[in-house]
């Protein structure tokens, strides 16, 4: 089936549903490259699909909202995420450096904080299971070993069975996403990508396509204007009979394999036997406590520097201390990090992990001063020497041209 014209796409204007017409994601941003790459985990995924199904035709409109007004409570299947950043590779380092952030001073290998890094690159299978708002549970399947997060009433549990360790939490009692959830399926992303839509965003339907063994509509989102943006296009299959995003793709402007691919395998929705949420620690296990961590109840689950879900930055930075400069797709995020020097290079007087960290980056300068740019396929930071930090997914030079001219 070719994909349908230009008279079934939207521009996610005022006439859209509420998840089409929200500001785009802030980002509060770490000071180190590896903060900068798990704090693009929430933005993006996508599998192959196959078959080409014959659906009844529908506008960018309609898709939007069936995606709004699904409602599946129940379902098991399993997702494969695979993410390409195009990071260097660090030996594990960016995991025990943002692992150990996420602890403080009492902290698990179990706390999803420090299993949340281990998504940001390769390839990865879930396990997922849903039944209703108060019970969910996520596992990601390692070699030789399994993670899981369970979700049971007011009960979190993470346990990852290599170190024997046991991390509980205490779910929200309004009905929000608790901190402590993983993005696990193609509808975490496709709910965040949904919220950046504004007037700077073509939407449209580009065909059908069969996931999981499931008829889906394709629905693709991607910047009007290309220039200055990493992002070059978002594709989301739709369940054609639910409305649940299956799958969701996301490819950079520069081109090549996408940066993320998350989608499902397998998908039922019969309700998981009831016993798949129960949990009780191992005998032997070490148990912690998010309150014996020192963390408010709720509070744990970002990556330091990570993306709050209220758009606040973490670690005391709240949304009074962010800017945004540009719009859409171009958003750039500015904040004082505190630090004056900057990342010292590799050839600086700077020793150690900032030594270390410089070499990662590229040298700028310009009217603002001198810096470090981060960079991944996706999103980029600039980090000043006067301590700012520049950050989105834009290209080096935009964020250059933003910390010279402040717009």
């Amino acid at each position: 089936m070719a994909p349908y014209e230009s008279d079934d796409s939207t521009d996610a204007t005022a006439d859209g549903p509420p998840s089409a017409r929200r500001k785009a994601a802030r980002y509060a941003v770490p000071v180190a490259v590896v903060g900068v790459a798990a704090a693009t985990i929430g933005l993006v995924p996508a599998l192959a699909d196959s078959g080409d199904p014959d659906l009844p035709k529908i506008s960018a409109q309609q898709l939007i909202e069936k995606i709004a007004q699904s409602d599946v409570q129940r379902l098991s299947g399993t997702v494969k995420i695979s993410t390409d950043l195009g990071l260097p590779d660090l030996g594990g380092l960016e995991n025990s450096l943002v692992s150990g952030a996420g602890k403080g001073g009492g902290g698990s290998s179990a706390d999803p904080t420090s299993k949340l890094t281990e998504l940001a690159s390769g390839t990865h299978t879930l396990r997922v299971a849903a039944d209703g708002q108060d019970r969910q549970k996520v596992s990601l399947i390692e070699s030789a070993a399994e993670y899981s997060l369970i979700h049971n009433g007011k009960d979190v549990w993470g346990y990852d069975s290599k170190s024997d360790e046991v991390y509980h939490g205490t779910a929200p009692q309004d009905g929000a996403k608790g901190e402590h959830q993983l993005p696990a399926t193609p509808k975490d992303f496709a709910e965040e990508a949904l919220k950046s839509a504004d007037d700077t965003t073509s939407v449209t339907v580009d065909g059908t396509a069969q996931v999981a063994g499931r008829d889906a509509y394709k629905l693709v989102i991607k910047p009007k204007h290309a220039s200055g943006t990493t992002v070059g296009a978002i594709s989301i299959a739709v369940d054609s009979k639910t409305g649940l995003p299956l799958k969701f793709t996301l490819t950079p402007a520069s081109g090549g394999a996408a940066v993320v691919d998350a989608g499902f395998t397998r998908i039922s929705f019969a309700a998981p036997a009831a016993s798949t949420f129960d949990f009780t620690p191992p005998k032997g296990a070490k148990v912690t406590d998010e309150k014996d961590a020192g963390v408010p109840a709720g509070g744990q689950g970002r990556v330091p520097g990570a993306p709050h879900r209220d758009g606040a930055a973490h670690q005391g930075l709240g949304e009074k201390d962010t800017k945004v400069l540009g719009k859409g797709w171009n958003s750039i995020a500015v904040l004082d990090s505190g630090t004056k020097g900057g990342i010292p290079s590799s050839t600086g007087k700077g020793g150690g992990l900032d030594g270390f960290l410089g070499s990662l980056g590229d040298q700028v300068s310009g009217k603002f001063g001198k810096g470090t740019v981060f960079s991944t396929r996706l999103v980029n930071a600039l980090i000043t020497d006067d301590g700012k930090v520049y950050v989105g997914a834009v290209t080096k030079e935009a964020l250059v041209k933003a910390a010279d001219t402040g717009r």
